[in-house]
């Protein structure tokens, strides 16, 4: 046995030295099969290598057609002049144009583009004498010193987070492209998911603007939460989650139209979208005449409308409003079918230059990406600079000052019911119920709770979505003085 053993160790050591041997031999280039010098030349990638997505069949060209740069082989070379947003509003015109010059050119003069309506009857209520045309032309103001700078200021840096011009907030559902791409690109969890061009956006689209207690949110019924701490849940968790559109919500009744499985797009058609015609009312669709105008997706059999989805293909008859109670006069239809509605009441903003966040340590959530980045920076990980500041979303400058919010109360119901200027009857909320402060970097007030004037402070005509079958009690909607 012991013989055994010490030719087992004998052998062992042999095979060692063998191995060593090749080994020094290959590490001098030996029997190795390679140079010691020579390196495998480098493979020069297309785009697609680094970015793998798939192009639909009418965009399927070479990306160098629309982002430019140059074949390289690394990423500092082959982006060299690179178009990185190529639908944005300053080269959709350059580079969508040539293939969609109609809808580019209609698109520059939609309110979705400009929004200027919203612009103007914000401006007009804190003292502006004239509208502007675009947002693009709301004047900075980095010192604010009249109600209508302040206004004009917070309109730059707060409000106009969802346009054309900014990819949005950084939320999992609320990041966007610029230009086309905002509507026609698909993005979630804040990433580009395909670069597949939708020919009808659908309403993930939609949502990431139309989110928060803004019309379209409240289709697939969604309330927003207050910013106060008491209102928010869970309470306590230990998961790093972050809500969809940045603060929670309470998940109300959604729109009857939505529960049938209709999409945004089926009420609100792409010319409607791009200001080149008006939508179909409700009337249109559910006290149909022979005769009536309907939009494409709408046909007429046996005398009556049928709607095919944009989203399936599925066709529905659209019932007909037959009820006496629908020959009632001068009355929207939503003032009897509106489930619920927005009321937000005493809406305050707060242009704070300095970093004392103290008083707001319950309101650190505030729909407001930005807004919270500093809040949370200040409040729980010491890591504040001695001051505040916040981009401005029209030209991408960061400037002093962050814009913070909070409510009086948030309310879905009642449903408030007000007169319009025709006399008519029509579901309103307090939409301009907004008071704008100023504290500069010495904690000197400069503006202090300055309000719109009286013609624009009281409740306006809206239409929520939340359209369902009118309740029992209908009739005391109508005894509006």
């Amino acid at each position: 046995m012991q013989s055994e053993k010490f030719s087992h160790i004998i052998i062992l050591i042999l095979l060692i030295f063998v191995l060593a041997a090749a080994c020094v031999q290959t590490e001098h280039g030996k029997n190795s099969g390679l140079s010691p010098t020579k390196k495998p030349a480098l493979k020069i990638k297309s785009c697609r290598d680094c970015h793998p997505f798939k192009l639909d069949k009418n965009h399927n060209f070479s990306c160098h057609q629309c982002h430019a740069g140059q074949n390289g082989s690394n990423a500092k070379e082959a982006h060299k002049g690179m178009i990185a947003a190529p639908a944005s509003p300053a080269m959709m015109g350059k580079l969508c144009g040539p293939c969609h010059a109609r809808e580019v050119s209609a698109l520059r003069s939609s309110p979705h583009f400009t929004l200027r309506r919203a612009v103007n009857l914000t401006r007009r209520a804190f003292g502006a004498s004239r509208d502007l045309a675009s947002l693009t032309h709301i004047p900075p103001a980095a010192r604010p010193a009249t109600p209508l700078q302040l206004a004009d200021d917070m309109l730059r840096r707060r409000c106009l987070r969802c346009h054309l011009y900014y990819n949005g907030d950084p939320y999992p559902a609320t990041l966007h492209g610029l230009g086309c791409a905002a509507c026609h690109l698909s993005y979630k969890n804040d990433k580009l998911t395909s670069h597949t061009f939708l020919a009808s956006p659908g309403d993930y689209q939609c949502q990431s603007c139309h989110y928060g207690n803004v019309v379209g949110a409240d289709y697939y019924g969604r309330f927003e939460h207050n910013y106060n701490w008491d209102y928010r849940t869970p309470f306590s968790t230990s998961d790093n989650y972050q809500p969809p559109y940045g603060i929670r919500y309470h998940q109300l009744t959604p729109d009857i139209h939505q529960r049938r499985g209709m999409v945004c797009l089926d009420c609100h058609p792409g010319n409607q979208l791009m200001g080149q015609a008006k939508g179909p009312s409700c009337k249109a669709c559910h006290l149909y005449k022979k005769g009536t105008l309907m939009p494409a997706n709408i046909t007429i059999i046996n005398g009556l409308p049928w709607l095919t989805e944009k989203k399936d293909g599925r066709k529905h008859q659209i019932p007909q409003a037959v009820n006496p109670a629908h020959k009632i006069k001068k009355t929207a239809c939503q003032v009897c079918h509106a489930l619920w509605s927005f009321n937000d009441r005493g809406i305050s903003l707060l242009r704070q230059d300095n970093d004392n966040f103290n008083a707001w340590l319950a309101l650190t959530r505030q729909g407001d990406f930005e807004v919270e980045q500093q809040l949370d920076a200040n409040l729980f990980q010491d890591n504040g600079q001695g001051g505040a500041v916040m981009t401005d979303k029209l030209n991408g400058s960061e400037q002093q000052g962050i814009w913070l919010k909070t409510y009086l109360s948030r309310r879905w119901e009642p449903v408030k019911i007000c007169r319009d200027s025709h006399g008519i009857l029509q579901v309103c909320r307090t939409i301009l119920d907004l008071s704008l402060s100023y504290v500069n970097k010495d904690g000197k007030v400069i503006l202090d709770a300055v309000k719109p004037t009286d013609a624009y402070s009281a409740t306006r005509p809206y239409t929520p979505h939340t359209t369902g079958r009118a309740g029992a009690f209908f009739r005391q909607r109508l005894k509006v003085n």
